[in-house]
């Protein structure tokens, strides 16, 4: 196949890499790997801080957006010894969660939940809570490493107390990397598509872009002659909501999907 003719493709995850520049070497394209994927590192202490003070506040909604880090929280408390008394303090209170694997981790744990967002975007999930009261209620949202502005606009509107899990810390790409990748989607025009495999690297890659005065320049690239390519819809929501409006991406979520996709998306246009 030659889907990918003519195309230079700009691959912004860590891992899979040559599977995916394998996959596009064989639809005729070309690929250069620029990670924006940074760094997660999970702060013990942190963690168990936040199950210690969970345990000892009255928390009327916990808010789980990530199964690693459910499975990070119940590793913690196990070895903390209060595992049991974790998850009776999590069935006491009202869960809404997001995304299938979140599902799946509280699941196993014998954690019931009242609301869901089966497609794994916070827009759904957001929706499906805006139906509830949430004034002066006390609400604990887990994120995995990075602040979500969408959730703390939403809880502050409805007059919420929210108090924010994030058991991981997110470091940012390397600053040459993200300088190169700029320089190439913007001036130089080295790209046809852009693929993410991650929120994290939509977001490290904006951040980047706001930090060097590029925002408008990035989303004009991919509004003009770039097609933005993500992974499955939480990784398109990131980038819906850093402004770009038009996003390619797979039904199933898997980076060789993407890749297929994106290839019979291109077809589908000429």
């Amino acid at each position: 196949m030659t889907l990918l003719a003519n195309y230079h493709i700009a691959l912004t995850a860590s891992r899979k890499t040559d599977e995916m520049e394998e996959l596009i070497r064989k639809q005729g394209g070309t690929s250069s790997v620029r990670s924006m994927q940074g760094t997660v590192i999970e702060d013990e202490t942190i963690v168990k801080a936040m199950i210690r003070d969970g345990l000892n506040a009255n928390v009327d909604w916990f808010v789980f957006t990530t199964g690693i880090g459910i499975q990070t929280f119940m590793r913690h408390a196990e070895e903390m010894g209060v595992k049991k008394t974790f998850v009776d303090k999590l069935n006491k209170a009202r869960i809404a969660v997001r995304g299938y694997k979140a599902i799946a981790a509280l699941k196993k744990e014998g954690v019931s939940y009242e609301v869901a967002s089966e497609d794994g975007t916070t827009k759904d999930l957001l929706v499906k809570l805006s139906a509830f009261p949430f004034q002066k209620k006390h609400v604990v949202v887990q994120l995995y490493g990075i602040p979500s502005p969408e959730m703390e606009q939403f809880f502050s509107v409805k007059q919420a107390v929210l108090t924010t899990w994030l058991p991981y810390h997110h470091l940012p790409p390397e600053e040459s990397v993200a300088d190169q990748l700029l320089r190439e989607l913007v001036m130089a025009k080295s790209y046809q598509a852009v693929c993410f495999t991650s929120a994290l690297q939509v977001k490290a890659l904006f951040s980047c872009a706001e930090n060097r005065g590029l925002t408008e320049e990035v989303i004009a690239s991919f509004e003009d002659d770039v097609i933005a390519t993500a992974v499955g819809k939480v990784t398109a929501e990131a980038l819906y909501e850093s402004g770009v409006t038009n996003v390619v991406y797979p039904a199933k979520e898997r980076m060789g999907a993407m890749i297929i996709h994106l290839g019979k998306y291109i077809a589908s246009t000429k």
